[in-house]
């Protein structure tokens, strides 16, 4: 991860002023970094790190963090990991170029290493996450989403990022396949329950994760632990919660009742079910390799995913 840094920033060299600023700022808060780790975990698995692999990190990043400026312009959102957010400290049309310039630089890459193949997984993820993103807006516009249609949003979303991640680091260094195609659906399924605890964390946080309890039920989202609890409740329980939660405005009293609700019927028992169902799918894959510290990195990996508390 340390080459990485280096070969990363090397790479995002820009002789505009205003750009070094806000790629400067961007990468000074990068978090924990666990998409390209998880590329370089999944090369690694699979054969011997290489320049290819700094590549499929270097494409991977660049798309989390592109989609995550644009994300910002879209949910009109000030804030990112507890800092300003690039539109709220310049502004939209900036926040919308720099995102562009993003996806740009990881075209041209692709096309100076001659990644095609890793241009292809990168294009369709980005295709997917654009469609989960408007498949979230049309369904937030209704009162109730089923199940299927929350798995979904995140199979296009948060799955599909984590699976080009692992799909990528294979690529880097295998061209069978079966190894490609079983490592995204390894990815994948560590993308799920991913985001499932995303979820979960909303309704027990109580803020210190840099993301306040009920920021969901505020943003309208409508996500698994809330659509169990409503399937689960009577229908004029029912009908009030979902008032509050399409409600534009909402006083702390009615968040707090909307995670009560959530905890007495049951919605975060049954959410960490269903995140355990695909965390252990991901370690049953993880089971067929033989032993290796790698492998016990990745299994570290996937258990991080599901147990964190921010």
């Amino acid at each position: 991860m340390v080459e990485f840094e280096t070969y990363f920033g090397n790479i995002m060299q820009s002789d505009i002023p205003l750009l070094k600023v806000i790629l400067k700022y961007i990468f000074r808060r990068k978090g924990k970094q666990m998409r390209p780790l998880l590329v370089f975990l999944t090369a690694k698995l699979n054969g011997t790190v290489s320049e290819s692999t700094h590549i499929a990190a270097t494409f991977i990043e660049l798309l989390h963090t592109a989609s995550i400026v644009h994300d910002d312009v879209v949910d009109e959102s000030n804030e990112r990991r507890g800092a300003l957010s690039i539109n709220a400290l310049w502004n939209s049309k900036i926040a919308v170029l720099v995102g562009d310039y993003m996806l740009s630089k990881g075209l041209l890459i692709s096309v100076e290493k001659n990644r095609y193949d890793m241009l292809k997984i990168i294009s369709e993820t980005g295709k997917k996450m654009c469609e989960g993103e408007l498949l979230q807006l049309q369904k937030t516009r209704k009162r109730h989403i089923s199940e299927s249609d929350y798995l979904r949003i995140i199979l296009h979303k948060t799955a599909a990022l984590m699976s080009a991640c692992t799909a990528c680091g294979a690529q880097s260094v295998t061209d069978n396949d079966d190894t490609i195609r079983i490592m995204t659906t390894f990815g994948e399924n560590i993308g799920i329950a991913f985001q499932i605890k995303d979820d979960i964390l909303d309704y027990e946080n109580t803020g210190i994760a840099g993301k306040p309890s009920g920021n969901d039920i505020k943003e309208q989202k409508i996500t698994l632990p809330l659509i169990y609890a409503l399937e689960q409740a009577p229908y004029t329980e029912k009908q009030r919660i979902i008032d509050i939660v399409k409600s534009k405005e909402k006083t702390t009293l009615e968040i707090s009742e909307v995670i009560n609700f959530v905890s007495e019927y049951g919605g975060l028992e049954y959410a960490k079910l269903r995140m355990n169902r695909y965390r252990d799918q991901a370690l049953e894959i993880l089971d067929a390799y033989p032993e290796s510290e790698v492998k016990n990195s990745l299994k570290e990996y996937i258990y991080y995913t599901t147990e964190r508390k921010k």
